[in-house]
């Protein structure tokens, strides 16, 4: 009797070491998945540091000869008032030059008084921006010169290139600010911030003020996964 007894206390007590040692491993299983995944913003305004500024001018007549005469006569005014206000032989270029034959494809009795068509522009590319910027609507000096400059807004290219330069301290401080955003969270939480488990850099994106578009908007997201204890 006493035998049987004391073999199930044994027992008893086997298995009630046997739960507590699953339960603590269940604990800490539970304690190991818990993770926190946040995102951190980094941002920077900056100036275009390169400006392509096109002027389109277009030339009818019906002599192809005398054509291209006008087209280099036209190309030399805009690009002597180009220099006129400051900038470099070097930043100035002649773009392409398209013609089209208005005879070729008209119907019936309404044939366009001009043979040909021609389309060319003068191409301003340059470090500048800010020239860029100030001289616009300089091509309109040209009209008393009978020379209409076709140019817009939107067709002016201002770019930024130092990107590169920009990467590293964006990238540490978004990365700073996600790890600040998951420490709040733990501690809301009552948990302690362990490891980073994963990072993940978001795309670059650059994007241009919708009133002055040699400003720009350069922004990165990270998103982080830490562990939390």
């Amino acid at each position: 009797m006493k035998n049987n007894l004391l073999a199930a206390l044994c027992v008893a007590l086997g298995l009630t070491l046997c739960g507590l040692c699953i339960g603590g491993g269940i604990t800490k299983m539970a304690n190991k998945d818990h993770h926190v995944t946040v995102k951190g913003l980094a941002t920077r305004t900056v100036e275009a540091d390169h400006a392509v500024w096109p002027l389109h001018f277009g030339i009818a007549g019906n002599d192809l000869q005398s054509l291209y005469t006008d087209r280099e006569r036209v190309s030399r005014e805009i690009h002597n008032l180009l220099i006129k206000q400051g900038f470099a032989e070097s930043d100035i270029r002649d773009g392409n030059v398209s013609v089209e034959n208005n005879w070729s494809n008209y119907y019936g009795d309404h044939r366009p008084e001009h043979h040909y068509s021609l389309s060319a522009s003068v191409v301003v590319s340059t470090d500048d921006v800010m020239r860029v910027v100030n001289s616009r609507g300089c091509e309109s000096s040209l009209l008393n010169q009978g020379i209409i400059v076709n140019t817009h807004d939107w067709q002016v290219e201002y770019q930024y290139n130092g990107l590169a330069e920009l990467k590293p301290e964006m990238i540490e401080e978004a990365t700073k600010n996600a790890r600040a955003v998951a420490q709040k969270f733990a501690d809301d939480a009552d948990c302690r911030l362990g490891r980073l488990t994963s990072a993940s850099q978001g795309q670059f994106s650059i994007e241009s003020d919708e009133f002055q578009p040699w400003i720009k908007y350069v922004r990165v997201v990270t998103t982080v996964n830490y562990q939390l204890d």
